[in-house]
């Protein structure tokens, strides 16, 4: 009988240390200057010539970060590389970048949402050219496969819309998923950018894009625990 209520007790602790290793989730939008979901002959035709831009935004459905709760807040950035993005034979970096924070955020938020998608883009935001208060919107369908229509607006300076792909977009039949994502997510799907625009100050280029199988939806999620111990181990 002990043993029984030694164990229960276990149990409950085990569970409540699991409440307490917050969790945090969200959605995740992405465009590049080249299309990712393409055959190796228009790949090729890219390489070095389109790539470099790209555009991510996360947005936090609940969770929080640094012990600062994010729930419902986004922020996105646009990046100008060095080279194609996701080149293998090409060093991206140093990249410059521009941060849009949801202007809904309050300072400790905002530090905390910077702090994600360092945290996810790595090197690719290692060097902020600027860093602004914006109202950012992102909204995401629940099945990415079947309604891969995504719109995401950074006040007026970055824009994106997407649908998924359907049979008009196998231009030569060997079409692949040929670049992944930018980040690590727990799931993803590439869709056509029906619209990716940047227009702003930072990185010495404005750009608007239609219709390029060029974007991914995707999800991610991190315990605050297996972050923590990630980053010290760094």
């Amino acid at each position: 009988m002990r043993k029984s209520v030694l164990t229960a007790i276990a149990a409950m602790f085990l569970f409540a240390l699991s409440l307490s290793a917050q969790q945090i989730q969200g959605e995740y939008i992405e465009t590049r200057s080249a299309d990712v979901y393409t055959g190796q002959c228009f790949a090729n035709g890219e390489v070095n010539l389109a790539g470099r831009e790209a555009i991510m935004a996360w947005k936090v459905d609940r969770g929080s970060w640094d012990g600062v709760k994010l729930d419902g807040l986004t922020i996105a950035a646009a990046v100008r590389a060095n080279s194609t993005l996701g080149d293998p034979y090409a060093d991206p970096y140093p990249a410059k970048a521009v941060v849009m924070v949801d202007d809904q955020a309050n300072p400790e938020q905002q530090k905390a949402l910077l702090s994600l998608a360092k945290h996810y883009a790595g090197r690719l935001l290692d060097n902020i050219v600027e860093l602004r208060a914006e109202p950012v919107i992102m909204e995401l369908p629940q099945d990415h496969h079947q309604h891969g229509r995504a719109r995401m607006m950074a006040g007026s300076t970055a824009s994106i819309e997407t649908r998924p792909l359907n049979e008009t977009d196998h231009l030569c039949g060997n079409e692949i998923t040929f670049y992944p994502p930018l980040v690590k997510l727990d799931h993803s799907v590439p869709v056509v950018a029906l619209t990716d625009r940047y227009s702003g100050p930072g990185l010495d280029t404005d750009w608007t894009l239609h219709g390029k199988r060029s974007a991914f939806l995707g999800r991610f999620s991190a315990s605050e625990s297996n972050v923590a111990q990630l980053q010290h181990s760094r």
